[in-house]
């Protein structure tokens, strides 16, 4: 693909991706992302074959950002458990707080509008909380493994519960836009955390 190709294909998919964020995916039609990109459907067409083709290019673009403002400056922490604290943090105040998103939390809004309307893209976000699940659980083994935690506790369940927790906040911070909740959240999880450190 051409230089000017990739660049229009890039504009499709940012303006996509706040078009879906601010108004879901079903509201969201062909002519409101013409509209947005400036492009006639045959251009539309000539980078994507339908508009859930777009959506998909704008999910993986939106899990891009989040792992840049999630995953910031984490490869310096050695210790697992501050490493889950900072991600947490990150999550909360640098990702929701900073409105990356013109409508929120991406994944939530879309996991939400998705349920029950189309099955394989539900699943494809489920997925990746399953994933981010999946790596708070391997944080917590390595604390385990290098001694740091307390004996006998259940890294699936944990991991799940602060996911969970997370995409709760999000809801109601989306819903109210009250920084408290974040703060509250972030202060809440961080003494939990430090609440499955050995003494």
């Amino acid at each position: 693909m051409s230089a000017k190709g990739e660049l229009t294909r890039q504009k499709i998919i940012d303006k996509s991706l706040q078009l879906f964020s601010v108004k879901g995916y079903f509201n969201t039609s062909i002519s409101d992302i013409l509209e947005a990109t400036g492009l006639t459907k045959g251009g539309l067409y000539c980078h994507f074959k339908s508009k859930e083709e777009v959506w998909r290019a704008v999910y993986d673009n939106a899990v891009d950002t989040w792992k840049k403002v999630v995953f910031r400056d984490m490869r310096t922490i050695a210790d697992p458990l501050e490493r889950v604290e900072r991600t947490i943090g990150n999550v909360l105040l640098a990702y929701l707080g900073g409105e990356i998103f013109d409508g929120g939390c991406f994944f939530v809004n879309m996991l939400v509008e998705l349920s029950g309307q189309s099955d394989s893209m539900g699943r494809h976000i489920l997925k990746g909380f399953v994933g981010f699940s999946k790596l708070f659980q391997s944080w917590l083994t390595e604390a385990e493994n290098t001694g740091l935690l307390k004996p006998d506790l259940d890294y699936r369940e944990i991991s799940n519960f602060m996911v969970i927790t997370l995409n709760g906040a999000a809801t109601l911070y989306m819903s109210t836009r009250d920084r408290a909740i974040l703060q509250q959240t972030h202060d809440q999880l961080r003494f939990f955390i430090r609440q499955l450190r050995k003494k």
